[in-house]
């Protein structure tokens, strides 16, 4: 059983010493109800310390290292000065309510220490009749303590790049698709309103943008004359034959004449059509940039629009890398699905995925099959773009990605054998490495140019340099005077690791080959010599 309690709190550490309790007797229910009365709970123990934090910096700082299970330095002298240094075999038992902390004080301070059941009990007495066994602290002092480090330590834990957060992103498509929907309706609007006065127009004109900065700039038809034609060319894309019958068709419209009044609320909603038109093409290039930076991997494989869809639909971009591919497939389509499964018919083969170039290109019998290639695509990447820690994000995975869902499609089209998706990654991850690589040598080369000025104190040099500055064997028969260059190594992949290994055995056959054929034609000559001789022998004894 423990014989002091260490309770922390927002405003510092206290000790306390334990006079009266029981193992076996704090399991009965009469005993856990008397630690609620304060009158019976100052029997059990009593303040033997009380230390209160000197700023809210401090009381940070120590809140972390108790949740991560450290001995502060702070606590530490605290323990030091009420409960000494004691030896293992001393009877002094801390009782504290953190499991980490606890073994972590034990192999600081040398006393054992106890996380049971009994001491939570004591220590939640101790929380409960705080502001009373406190000395000189009221429950407003408690409240505010705690709600001021509550905020701070959540501040601190939240740890995250202000440049990669994806809710901007979830806003700004969402406000895109209210601008989609909004500048159709205010377009027709327009359409409509202005069509009264000249209803030739909307036959000529089909874009709607340009309708509305086209009935901005004539506004009454019989004020368009030929001195406009220029500028009205200019806006309809510099095409003066359509300006020409635009000019035509006012002269002899059948539109009815307006006030001007009314010519002045179309003009203005005509503006401010046009002004969000602008605005929206604003939004598409910052959701294109915050996209690229975000999720630049994702960005490359759909495209801005269909990822930041996906984020949102989502939630997030950490709930998206959660998903299975399964999910990702069907993600958007959930009434669809959960039609299909009450009804018992087919499910569906893609949700948001559909909008993508990929599913409209494939065939209709591949449709299913690619969607379910892409989705598994989407979670490698949105995987890669949530968890990598590099400072530059690169869009080098997402392409790759790309190219294979590129050779999925041949594939069904061609019968040509994808790539598969390790050597794909591989291949990213060399391409890196060798980026890297080159970043690092101009850093190198810039540590090592010349200074402009001249240095009083000549650095020696640095173990890099030398390594670099080794030569290989080959290079031994250059003269001394004539400067090193440094060697840069290649990384290679495995296919080519495995294609140098093939050809060395090959080189390696083709010499053994060559040494046999090379043995048999020299005994084949040393068999005809000897052939000669015997002859020669057999002739001169014949005579």
């Amino acid at each position: 059983m423990a014989t002091h309690l260490l309770f922390e709190s927002a405003s510092g550490y206290a000790v306390f010493e334990v006079k009266l309790h029981e193992e076996v007797g704090s399991r009965t229910k009469a005993v856990q109800d008397s630690i609620t009365d304060l009158a019976k709970f100052n029997k059990m123990v009593s303040l033997l310390s009380f230390s209160p934090f000197k700023s809210a910096a401090d009381a940070l700082e120590n809140i972390n290292d108790i949740s991560e299970g450290i001995l502060n330095d702070y606590l530490k002298s605290l323990l030091e000065l009420n409960l000494a240094k004691t030896k293992k075999t001393s009877k002094v038992k801390l009782g504290v309510a953190d499991a980490a902390l606890a073994s972590s004080i034990s192999e600081v301070m040398g006393f054992k220490c106890d996380a049971s059941d009994e001491t939570q009990e004591l220590i939640r007495g101790i929380r409960f009749h705080a502001p009373k066994l406190l000395k000189g602290l009221d429950d407003k002092d408690l409240v505010k303590a705690q709600l001021g480090l509550g905020h701070s330590y959540s501040r601190a834990k939240l740890k995250f790049n202000v440049n990669r957060v994806d809710n901007m992103i979830i806003q700004a498509i969402a406000l895109l698709d209210q601008l989609d929907k909004d500048v159709n309706l205010f377009a027709m609007r327009i359409r409509e309103w202005y069509g009264y006065h000249f209803p030739e127009l909307i036959k000529l004109v089909s874009d709607n943008y340009t309708y509305a900065r086209v009935a901005q700039f004539i506004g009454d038809k019989d004020t368009l004359t030929e001195d406009k034609l220029s500028e009205l060319a200019s806006i309809i894309g510099d095409d003066s034959t359509l300006a020409r019958n635009i000019l035509d068709a006012s002269r002899g419209s059948m539109g009815s004449s307006i006030s001007d009044i009314d010519m002045l609320n179309i003009s203005a909603f005509a503006a401010r059509v046009v002004s969000i038109a602008d605005y929206r093409k604003s939004l598409i290039s910052y959701l294109a940039e915050k996209m690229n930076v975000v999720a630049p991997s994702l960005t490359a494989l759909l495209g801005e629009r269909i990822g930041a869809r996906l984020i949102s639909h989502a939630g997030s971009l950490m709930n998206l890398s959660k998903y299975p591919a399964s999910t990702v497939q069907i993600l958007g389509a959930e009434k669809a699905l959960f039609r299909a499964l009450k009804t018992k018919g087919n499910t569906p083969k893609y949700g948001l995925l559909y909008h993508s170039s990929f599913i409209g290109r494939a065939d209709p019998r591949h449709k299913g099959r690619i969607s379910r290639f892409l989705a598994n695509k989407c979670s490698i990447a949105s995987r890669i773009d949530c968890y990598s820690v590099t400072d530059r994000p690169t869009s080098k995975f997402g392409e790759a990605l790309r190219d294979q869902v590129e050779e999925r499609l041949n594939f069904f089209e061609t019968g040509a054998a994808p790539s598969k998706n390790a050597e794909a990654i591989r291949k990213v991850l060399d391409s890196l490495a060798l980026d890297d690589a080159e970043d690092e040598n101009e850093d190198a080369d810039m540590e090592d140019a010349e200074p402009i000025l001249p240095l009083i104190e000549v650095s020696p040099p640095r173990m890099k340099d030398k390594k670099k500055k080794k030569r290989s064997s080959d290079d031994m028969d250059v003269d001394e005077e004539e400067e090193e260059l440094p060697i840069k190594k290649v990384k290679l992949s495995k296919d080519e690791k495995k294609a140098l290994k093939k050809a060395a055995k090959a080189t390696k056959a083709a010499a053994a080959a060559s040494a046999t054929v090379d043995e048999s034609a020299r005994k084949d000559k040393k068999e005809e010599k000897e052939k000669k001789k015997k002859k020669e022998k057999k002739h001169g004894e014949a005579r």
